[in-house]
């Protein structure tokens, strides 16, 4: 990963990997260069651990900057440790919304602002999947995996909240099914970026034979640490993604807490940000489908 210190705005890293394609914004942000004070400092954009709205707003809002996105274009999921998608999707030919019956229809032209997070966050869901230029997906971890999935042939891109909940689930390798399902596309053309998150050094689970399924027990690393980093490898190599195309930051956030938040670490502490969004360029998408995948 290369690390971004930009004048005017909070650091971040970007994955080697995705940063040789022009269509795609992305930035996986420390916990420098907020407003948040205490044991939130300072970069934290998460509304659920006890902070201050208007700090959380104003990081938001320079999250957004930082990637060229207006802070009302960009979406916050509810995460909830599941194995939920939200879906936005365009008509590939007309540009209108497919007919669904699942699908709630979220009008909006491209040069007007609404807040995305009230309207789709509030379902609770741990990845977005979409083909929709100008709307910056965005996950908030700290110790979790912020995946992100990108095709750059079918133009569309995944965000991916994996816990180790969400890995004992395989969402990772769900988010590709739904993006050769909903999107056609290839897994060989899929490029993968795993976040900082807990490493094999500190992923501890003393209550493993409750806790993770004994088909996973095989990454374990000594008597209760696990090894997810190379699990999220295996789930999308699984699906046909390519091991070339993968890549992991390998960095444990319980062991530099200094520079992302880690829960592992700190128990009261804020989230950082794992950004990612479709370039837009004279954007024509009037509307957008939204729809709420379990799969089974």
């Amino acid at each position: 990963m290369l690390l971004l210190q930009p004048a005017d705005g909070p650091q971040y890293y970007r994955f080697d990997n995705l940063s040789i394609f022009a269509g795609l914004v992305h930035g996986v942000f420390t916990r420098e260069g907020g407003t948040s004070e205490l044991s939130f400092k300072s970069l934290n954009v998460s509304l659920s651990t006890g902070d201050d709205r208007e700090n959380v707003d104003l990081n938001r809002k320079m999250v957004a900057e930082s990637m060229g996105v207006d802070q009302e274009h960009a979406i916050y999921l509810n995460q909830v440790h599941g194995e939920k998608f939200v879906v936005l999707k365009q008509d590939r030919d007309s540009g209108a919304i497919e007919d669904s019956s699942e699908a709630i229809l979220l009008e909006r032209e491209c040069s007007d602002s609404y807040r995305s997070d009230r309207e789709i966050a509030e379902e609770g869901a741990d990845g977005i999947i979409t083909d929709i230029k100008g709307v910056l997906t965005v996950m908030q971890v700290a110790d979790c995996q912020a995946v992100i999935l990108y095709d750059p042939v079918q133009q569309v891109i995944a965000n991916i909240h994996s816990g180790w909940r969400g890995s004992i689930m395989n969402i990772i390798g769900r988010g590709v099914k739904i993006m050769k399902e909903q999107f056609e596309s290839a897994p060989h053309n899929i490029l993968a970026a795993i976040s900082p998150s807990l490493g094999p050094c500190c992923g501890e689970f003393r209550n493993y034979r409750e806790e993770i399924p004994e088909q996973l027990w095989s990454y374990r690393r000594g008597e209760y640490y696990f090894d997810f980093w190379q699990m999220s490898r295996d789930q999308l190599t699984e699906q046909g993604v390519l091991p070339q195309n993968i890549e992991v930051a390998e960095i444990c956030t319980s062991c530099r807490s200094n520079i992302f938040y880690s829960y592992r670490k700190e128990n009261i502490t804020g989230r950082f940000a794992v950004a990612a969004g479709l370039i837009c360029n004279g954007c024509d998408v009037k509307v957008k489908e939204k729809s709420i995948f379990t799969l089974t």
